[in-house]
């Protein structure tokens, strides 16, 4: 391998061709994000000469907070990246990480993450040469393929898709407008109760459901509704990127009977596995991961990374989050 020069390109009409297969690194991604108002794609290309050997989608987002600096952005990664199988990867990802994080500094980007990596260890030396630090998280994922999804629920979560069926909770797939609408002020006001509060603007999502990369699940009583999930789909998974009810109305069996429509369409889809993609930090008690594995998924140990651009607030959660 040659040395590697690095590309960061912001507006989709000076994207190269590409080979995508994940969504959350793709160029029809990048370009939902670009419309998405509050949000700017950063695409990472690494060249070996004039080959193309590793591609990143990094998000800038603006956020609001209740707290100073009340207005500030954020940048996103969802995993790695997409890799060619003969480069070397964790070198050229480390050369990708060192050209974002230039870039997101000079955006004036309070802080960065970084999430949903392929494996725990992965570019640990890139990430705090960097200036980022870990934080313990939890991930789960539903194994499809090897076994029928009703064989691996517990007694407690058959109870609650039970007693939903008999409360008169219905699922199905949404469809018009009024249902996309009606889900998205469901999800805000449930995202609104959450220490880790964020949702993008509803025209992300539509645009992903219009081009067939998502389903939104939705949950009714007597024809209201009353709960829902988004789900998005790349490669052979599934991933449940918001579950929302609504308060003080059946919350646990409309969240269990929702899930449960996912899970059984991603099955019946033919997708290996169906990933949750924020069950929270590894607390010795969370109700919602407890929740979560009731449905007979798999519990990982893994990273989140982090950098604040504020050298003595990077410094200090780097002390406090230690290992």
């Amino acid at each position: 391998m040659n040395e590697i020069k690095v590309v960061i390109i912001s507006k989709s009409e000076n994207l190269p061709p590409m080979q995508c297969n994940k969504l959350f690194h793709s160029d029809e991604m990048f370009k939902i994000i670009e419309k998405t108002p509050g949000q700017k794609p950063y695409m990472v290309i690494a060249y070996d000469d004039d080959k193309i050997v590793a591609h990143m989608l990094v998000m800038l987002r603006r956020r609001g907070s209740l707290f100073p600096p009340y207005l500030f952005t954020q940048g996103r990664a969802y995993g790695e990246g997409e890799y060619t199988p003969d480069c070397n990867k964790e070198e050229v990802f480390g050369e990708m990480l060192k050209c974002i994080t230039k870039e997101l500094r000079k955006a004036l980007c309070l802080y960065i993450e970084f999430s949903d990596l392929s494996t725990k260890m992965f570019g640990y030396s890139k990430f705090r040469s960097n200036g980022f630090f870990p934080v313990h998280w939890m991930e789960i994922h539903n194994s499809l393929h090897s076994m029928k999804p009703e064989k691996r629920l517990t007694v407690k979560i058959r109870k609650s898709l039970i007693n939903a069926n008999k409360s008169g909770l219905k699922t199905k797939l949404a469809t018009t407008d009024k249902e996309f609408s009606d889900f998205f002020k469901i999800l805000k006001n449930y995202i609104s109760i959450e220490i880790r509060r964020y949702i993008p603007d509803s025209k992300l999502f539509r645009d992903l459901l219009q081009k067939g990369y998502g389903n939104i699940f939705t949950t009714y009583h007597k024809d209201i509704m009353v709960g829902g999930c988004l789900c998005v789909y790349s490669e052979t998974n599934c991933y449940m990127w918001y579950l929302a009810s609504k308060k003080n109305f059946y919350r646990k069996r409309t969240n269990a009977i929702t899930t449960w429509a996912a899970i059984k369409h991603a099955y019946n889809q033919g997708y290996d596995h169906i990933y949750f993609m924020d069950v929270g930090l590894p607390f010795k008690r969370n109700n919602f991961r407890e929740f979560i594995l009731s449905f007979g998924g798999k519990p990982v140990g893994t990273y989140r990374w982090f950098r604040c651009s504020i050298k003595w607030i990077n410094k200090l959660l780097s002390w406090s989050y230690r290992e």
